[in-house]
């Protein structure tokens, strides 16, 4: 049963679509403020200590080619269109080693997002989001029907740094990328990067508030995120964050490419 929630955020906090689609053709990435995000979040944003709980509930993620252990995580595909969202059957996550050389070139099997995440008020107004924005961005004149993945991290830190991004500076391998920070407990570092791939810098920043989030056109910029440390050794110490990608088919009827990236800053 969802908690009571919490004040909502101001309406005017929020980015209008035309900003943000403005922002991502312009510089292939947006970086949002958390009271900019729970603002475009809506009333869903009263019911966040809810969905931060279920991080305390995520699987060992076992294919880590670097033998590392800090890394949990669940994962779950959905289909989405116009506002309708599907849950498709559990299926494994695959990279190409094109995309992620540590990982990648196996079916990885995590444990599934549970049914009441996959049903929460901020998940559910996240795929939506991200249905009609990305499509705008990208200019389609029907919504196409994106393959969404979802995937829950928590990064731990111990004796050894935690590495949120241990393949590098990277793409996805997707349409677009959406990662917003859910809690963040005692660690320093983890400075989210974006880039070309040229190896240009696009800009920096570290998303420490809850809500705190970037917005990336995974065919334009590379990303990663330098690796956390444990501040105090006597608590427990770590990064949680929620990745959704949005891919559409590729005869989906997008408009041409956007124009080549600028090195401004970004909206936010």
């Amino acid at each position: 049963m969802l908690k009571k929630p919490a004040e909502s955020p101001r309406a005017r906090d929020a980015p209008t679509e035309p900003q943000l689609v403005e922002a991502l053709n312009r510089d292939g990435f947006v970086h949002l403020a958390a009271r900019e995000m729970r603002a475009l979040l809506g009333p869903a944003a009263s019911w966040w200590d809810e969905l931060a709980e279920s991080w305390d509930d995520l699987g060992v993620d076992r294919y880590m080619a670097d033998g590392g252990r800090y890394r949990r995580r669940r994962h779950a595909v959905f289909h989405v269109r116009a506002g309708q969202i599907d849950r498709q059957a559990h299926q494994p996550h695959y990279q190409s080693r094109d995309y992620n050389p540590l990982n990648g070139g196996v079916e990885r099997w995590f444990e599934a997002v549970l049914m009441t995440t996959a049903s929460h008020p901020i998940l559910r107004r996240l795929l939506k989001l991200g249905d009609g924005l990305f499509a705008a961005a990208d200019g389609y004149g029907l919504p196409p029907c994106w393959k969404v993945e979802i995937h829950q991290f928590r990064i731990e830190a111990a004796d050894q740094a935690g590495r949120p991004t241990p393949e590098g500076f990277h793409r996805d391998g997707v349409d677009w990328v959406m990662v917003m920070l859910i809690d963040r407990r005692n660690v320093a570092d983890g400075l989210t990067q974006i880039g070309q791939p040229d190896g240009q810098s696009l800009g920096e920043f570290t998303l420490s508030a809850p809500g705190d989030a970037v917005l990336l056109d995974d065919r334009r910029v590379l990303h990663g995120v330098t690796p956390i440390h444990r501040i105090s050794t006597s608590k427990p110490a770590h990064r949680d964050v929620l990745v959704i990608t949005f891919s559409a088919p590729h005869d989906a009827g997008r408009t041409p490419a956007a124009a080549p990236l600028s090195a401004d800053l970004p909206y936010s």
